[in-house]
């Protein structure tokens, strides 16, 4: 198989997830560094206009999204698994809730005064206010939720959270390590990186304790990768098979052009040949000078896909 090649950033939330699923799964994978903010060429030579971060490489198959990047880490290597059979349904439900809601009243939290110059504290004022240019447009279509409103809710979620814990389990739903577990520890990992605002975590010692035994599953193994490396190493690939059932939702055949974006924020369509439609998937094949063919896959729920 072809190396598994990350596309991140040091603080990227969604990238510390599966950087941590990475050392939870001990995968050895290469490290492609990208702006946090765009422009992004090599990165969008790859998905044709997707911009969230991170981005999964293996060969000349893009992987978008971490809730399927998830699943394609499973698929490599099942074992220690993220899905326990007797939590899936719940685990996989409590993990959707909080890469949003509890993801969304983090963000509001920490991107106050107190909080911002923990998380940009490295950023010049011209970089700052690029960074907030950028992200203006990126949730152009996303309400906002204010900091007063965030200060509410966030407490109520990490009680719930901790009230999971109850009993000394390490995990939130028992003895194993579960996706929610991951989703969870990235928004509270993003929090701590504003230590003037972790007071609000002083009332959750078991979320705490939980907190620090999920940070010492690692990352495990990475090695640096070039972004002009990645791209050959897509030009060079041939993308895996794809003989998967059908399934027809929105009067698209195979082989027909069509756009694929997300449902709620960041809203640049990918178009491309459909490929392949399953349950869970949407794939496209699209061409780029710089990146060859490569095939683009997108989970089905949070993303919508348009007959062109």
């Amino acid at each position: 198989m072809a190396d598994i090649i990350l596309h991140h950033y040091a603080n990227s939330p969604f990238s510390e997830k599966i950087r941590l699923i990475f050392g939870y799964k001990q995968i050895a994978w290469k490290s492609v560094v990208i702006p946090a903010i765009m422009p992004k060429p090599n990165l969008t030579a790859l998905t044709g206009g997707y911009r969230r971060t991170p981005v999964l490489q293996i060969g000349s198959d893009i992987y978008c999204d971490t809730a399927l990047i998830a699943d394609v880490l499973e698929r490599v290597t099942p074992t220690p698994t993220l899905y326990p059979k007797q939590s899936e349904g719940a685990a996989r439900i409590l993990a959707q809730w909080a890469d949003a809601t509890l993801f969304w009243t983090v963000i509001a939290y920490v991107f106050q005064p107190a909080g911002m110059q923990g998380v940009l504290g490295g950023m010049t004022p011209e970089q700052m206010k690029a960074f907030a240019a950028d992200r203006a447009a990126f949730r152009s279509t996303q309400p906002r939720m204010s900091v007063q409103e965030a200060s509410g809710y966030l407490p109520l979620y990490l009680q719930r959270l901790e009230n999971m814990l109850e009993g000394g389990q390490p995990y939130l739903f028992g003895a194993d390590a579960s996706i929610a577990d991951f989703a969870v520890y990235h928004c509270l990992w993003f929090l701590q990186l504003a230590p003037a605002l972790t007071g609000i975590l002083e009332p959750t010692p078991r979320l705490r304790e939980w907190s620090d035994r999920m940070k010492r599953f690692g990352h495990h193994h990475s090695e640096e990768m070039r972004a002009e490396t990645a791209l050959e190493i897509a030009r060079s690939h041939a993308s895996g098979p794809l003989d998967i059932p059908f399934v027809n939702t929105h009067g698209a055949s195979l082989g027909d052009r069509v756009s694929i974006m997300p449902t709620d924020y960041g809203l640049d369509p990918v178009e491309g040949e459909l490929v392949l439609s399953t349950a869970n998937e949407f794939v496209v094949r699209r061409t780029d000078p710089l990146a060859g063919t490569v095939t683009v896959h997108f989970p089905r729920l949070g993303f919508q896909l348009k007959k062109i």
